[in-house]
């Protein structure tokens, strides 16, 4: 008998109500489990004793709640609708239709469903089996089918209709699992044998953006609110805490918080007047808000921590060396058919077997096509590296990524005609903060503060702290604007 359990809970599109995740979470805490962790298609895991699962178990049927225990038959819809509003605004796209989307799925679908946003890069295209992107016609979506364990794409080749979205992705999965139609024609012979969808043509593929991760953690304004975005260096979050936070939520009245692909969390619309109650929980809990962000652009597999650990492996490397990673992401895969998101894949594989058992494993290093995440395709970089050399190598590969960089920036960028020299005019000095970007200038002051215009940095107070992420004034280094075009 196994010691110990997986449960997972699904979380529709990424998106919870703060009373039934509190619901959820009471009953494991019932069961004795205190740390739970948030998985990269959006789902709410925890690990329960065996002695303690019958109870849980008991209680959870007793609630409107589908869970699974060490099965993967019911993979999530995940979606984009956690970085909505906050990182981006869809030229259409807004949180009703993806709620219309979601309403639609009266059923748990055994294909794994993706919702995206066409212009965004927080979360996947295509690791799902049914790719549903957002087109630049209004309630129109690609369709992407990916089959089970496969890197080929298939591009249904009409546009769907928000509202058919359930019912088109029903019939495909029944003639892709029960009636084994796989290639293109036949499959879409069988969806449209006698059912009515409303289409357009499509007349080209999803131009994939380039890949920019948004710093997702901490204090964060965005119009007259501000959102919170919850990461753990372990992936492990206390019970404890989010039961603190899901009763935060009830009061002030947050209707849902986002999971997202990174395993993190993000409450949106915190009103300013509650500010100073969230930083009580976060202060409560012992919650650091401020971590690099190189280290947030890590994604590792569900139910293993060896992930995790190659990552904080790597991450020290980074530190000491200094390595720039921005515009990359990267995806640690230990174990065979397990699906990561990265630019960047590192990959663990056996060299010596015996029977069942790795007596010697080694790592290759792959990079997508423009190092782009949601490209399928990829590039072997170096193969057959031992644990120890990962780290040096991964560092060669930000910097042939960076020179590649710079070379494209070289050879798109307009050469000016040389201008005849002038007096310089000395450009102003403004403070910024390391963490979130924003910039204190002493012409404008603060007045979200109480800081009047003219207010040197000098003379702010010790206790001052970043108008918008709420970082320590010792946070926040000297720059110099560049001058104005001439």
């Amino acid at each position: 008998m196994r010691d110990y359990y997986t449960l997972k809970v699904n979380m529709p599109a990424g998106i919870v109500s703060p009373g039934a995740l509190q619901n959820v979470l009471s009953l494991a805490y019932k069961a004795k489990v205190r740390q739970v962790r948030f998985g990269t298609r959006q789902q709410l895991l925890m690990t329960v004793h065996y002695e303690d699962m019958r109870l849980l178990e008991k209680d959870l049927k007793q609630q409107p709640i589908m869970y699974e225990i060490n099965t993967e038959q019911y993979p999530n819809i995940i979606s984009s609708y956690c970085g909505e509003d906050v990182f981006r605004t869809g030229a259409w796209l807004r949180e009703s239709e993806y709620h219309t989307v979601i309403d639609q799925f009266d059923y748990q679908p055994r294909l794994k469903v993706n919702l995206s946003d066409d212009n965004q890069s927080f979360t996947p295209f295509f690791t799902g089996n049914l790719n549903f992107i957002a087109s630049p016609e209004p309630h129109f979506w690609h369709l992407y089918i990916r089959p089970k364990q496969s890197n080929m794409l298939i591009h249904w080749p009409a546009l769907i209709y928000t509202n058919d979205i359930g019912r088109l992705a029903k019939t495909v999965e029944t003639a892709m699992l029960d009636d084994n139609h796989v290639g293109s024609e036949s499959l879409y012979k069988a969806v449209m044998s006698g059912q009515t969808f409303i289409t357009q043509p499509t007349t080209k593929d999803v131009d994939l953006p380039e890949f920019s991760l948004p710093y997702y953690e901490g204090f964060n304004r965005y119009g007259q609110r501000s959102w919170l975005g919850l990461y753990r260096r372990d992936e492990q979050f206390s019970i404890a805490f989010l039961l603190d936070v899901c009763a935060l939520c009830l009061k002030t009245r947050i209707g849902e918080l986002c999971v997202t692909p990174w395993k993190s969390i993000i409450i949106k619309g915190i009103e300013e007047k509650d500010r100073a109650a969230w930083s009580y929980i976060l202060g409560k809990h012992n919650i650091n808000v401020r971590h690099a962000a190189n280290e947030l652009a890590w994604q590792t597999e569900d139910h293993t921590d060896e992930g995790n650990q190659l990552k904080n492996y790597v991450m020290r490397y980074f530190e000491k060396n200094d390595t720039r990673t921005f515009g990359l992401c990267f995806g640690v895969q230990t174990r065979a058919k397990s699906e990561v998101f990265g630019s960047v894949l590192i990959r663990k594989r056996p060299l010596l077997t015996l029977g069942q058992v790795a007596l010697l494993s080694v790592y290759d290093l792959y990079s997508t096509e423009n190092f782009n995440p949601n490209s399928r395709t990829y590039h072997l970089f170096e193969k057959g590296l031992f644990r120890l050399h990962v780290p040096n190598q991964l560092n060669r590969l930000c910097r042939k990524f960076n020179a590649r960089r710079s070379h494209d920036g070289a050879e798109t960028g307009r050469v000016e005609p040389e201008k005849p020299e002038t007096m310089a005019t000395m450009a102003p000095v403004v403070h910024q903060c390391l963490h979130c970007f924003t910039v204190y200038d002493e012409q404008y002051g603060d007045v979200r503060r109480g800081i009047p215009a003219g207010t040197t940095f000098s003379q702010l107070p010790d206790d001052y702290l970043c108008s918008t992420c709420d970082a320590q004034k010792s946070d926040m280094k000297e720059i110099q604007l560049e001058g104005s075009p001439g």
